[in-house]
């Protein structure tokens, strides 16, 4: 499992860098770009992304699309609703609060729509083992990396750790990339480093080829002060075997990711993304086994925001209904 994942891996970043590199270059002025917001390049949403590029460039008439890295789900809202970025791939729970102005976004509602829904991110709190941490409450006076400032993971943690009574301010806050926690933790710079990404990823995966880790588990308790504060927080596990040294299920909670562009897109362009994500879903899966959770059906069943026009445009054409509210107008 982990050498065919690396290698595909390498396959899409050496692909977006070219993407990349081809962006600063004059663009055909038939062409229309599409700016795809990611993440950092050690978890799962830079290589998504650039599955998405490659097939919408490749497959979508007139159609040039490159993978940005960026900050993750918060900074990808922000962007999309300015139209710095066109498509923003984020946290449900990010989606739900950008889209209706609460939270970090109180009074600011965000002007996105969700194209599809990609795959559930499971929480990952990592320590090594031999570090003296067991529970989520052992957190209390530690150093802990609680996400890169902007991300989705940051956003979850704060959430998270104030439910199960392990405020911020009862320990040492660290704002990390996952290269950064994963860097960090072989470093003992911090004692425990916090991962919101489909498994398996990269960064965990290398850490523990030469690190003896752990991942903490969520007692039932805590799965259900999570699950009862955030509606949009699933019990979930990291399965036994996902990475070196985890032998048994470690429980945990999990949240969708969805693929979200700015409202002002034309009805036909997001159409004819959707539709060739949908028809081309092999060519992700040999990005992320994970994409196999990008269906049509799922998007519908567990999108926490209403959908673009033109998103929904493809999912009646395919037969599903979409309820009137989650329609974006």
């Amino acid at each position: 499992m982990r050498r065919p994942f690396h290698l595909s891996l390498m396959v899409v970043l050496a692909l977006a860098l070219v993407l990349g590199l081809g962006a600063t270059e004059k663009v055909d002025a038939r062409k229309q770009f599409i700016s795809i917001g990611t993440g950092g390049t050690g978890g799962v949403y830079y290589p998504y992304g650039g599955a998405l590029a490659e097939i919408w460039t490749r497959h979508v008439k007139d159609v040039q699309a490159v993978a940005e890295v960026t900050g993750a789900s918060v900074e990808n809202v922000k962007l999309a609703h300015k139209g710095e970025t066109v498509v923003g791939l984020i946290m449900g729970d990010v989606a739900y609060e950008a889209y209706h102005g609460l939270g970090r976004f109180e009074g600011k509602p965000q002007k996105i729509a969700a194209m599809f829904m990609m795959y559930p991110n499971v929480y990952h709190v990592v320590a090594l083992k031999g570090s003296g941490i067991k529970t989520l409450q052992d957190l209390k006076g530690k150093r802990v990396s609680v996400g890169s400032p902007g991300s989705g993971t940051e956003y979850m943690s704060n959430l998270v750790l104030h439910a199960v009574g392990v405020p911020y301010d009862s320990f040492e806050v660290r704002r990390l990339s996952f290269v950064e926690n994963a860097n960090a933790l072989r470093d003992h710079t911090i004692d425990v480093g916090i991962w919101c990404v489909g498994p398996p990823t990269s960064s965990i995966m290398d850490l523990a080829t030469t690190h003896d880790i752990m991942i903490v588990p969520f007692s039932d308790e805590d799965i259900k002060k999570v699950t009862e504060k955030v509606k949009y927080y699933a019990p979930s596990v990291v399965p036994a075997g996902m990475y070196k040294g985890v032998d048994e299920d470690v429980p945990t909670v999990s949240v969708w990711n969805v693929a979200i562009c700015t409202r002002d897109l034309p009805e036909d362009m997001v159409y004819n993304l959707v539709k060739a994500t949908f028809e081309h879903q092999d060519y992700l899966l040999k990005v992320y086994p994970g994409a196999k959770y990008t269906t049509a059906e799922n998007a519908v069943k567990y999108s926490p925001i209403p959908f673009h026009p033109g998103a929904v445009k493809y999912f009646k054409e395919i037969g599903l209904e979409v309820p009137e509210d989650k329609i974006a107008k």
